[in-house]
């Protein structure tokens, strides 16, 4: 027996195959000028898609401010230091390239950038919903495995509080 009545919507376009780079361009387009391009440890320089996407965001002229190093369980610290980047930029769209916690870092950045109080209390205390403008976000995904692309949720530490 289900509780409770309710309604979900999961507003995700997914592009799949060997070709579903190609479809980054068309999606840009829909977006602002200025990008966050978000991603981790370097993997994906190893294997040429930072190229191939740095390309794509160069032709779509777009502003792009990197922010690389995004660890595994990413943590409230480096949270803290992509809203800082993104807020002194201007970010309008966010792009992330990698894995699950690529995906998550930039779903809590993006409900972070215009958050008025801190983030971490906001969303990870008091598990509210976000009430300020909303950046969108986009992944170019490297590795399948989680499901962040598919949600809601972002998981994020603060190693000092376990």
């Amino acid at each position: 027996m289900m509780l409770g009545n309710f309604s979900y919507c999961n507003p995700t376009k997914l592009y799949f195959g060997e070709d579903a780079l190609e479809n980054l361009t068309v999606e840009l387009a829909k977006y602002g000028r200025n990008v966050a391009f978000c991603y981790g440890g370097g993997s994906i320089r190893k294997n040429g898609i930072y190229d191939e996407v740095a390309g794509i965001l160069k032709a779509a002229d777009k502003t792009v401010t990197e922010i690389s190093g995004v660890m595994p369980n990413p943590t409230i610290h480096k949270l803290y230091e992509g809203i800082e980047k993104a807020r002194a930029d201007k970010v309008d769209f966010i792009l992330a390239v990698g894995g699950g916690s690529v995906v998550d870092y930039a779903k809590a950045l993006s409900v972070s950038i215009h958050c008025e109080e801190d983030p971490w209390e906001k969303y990870y205390v008091r598990f509210e919903e976000p009430d300020c403008e909303i950046v969108p976000v986009g992944a170019v995904l490297t590795m399948a495995g989680t499901g962040s692309e598919m949600n809601a949720g972002a998981v994020i530490t603060y190693p000092e509080k376990n």
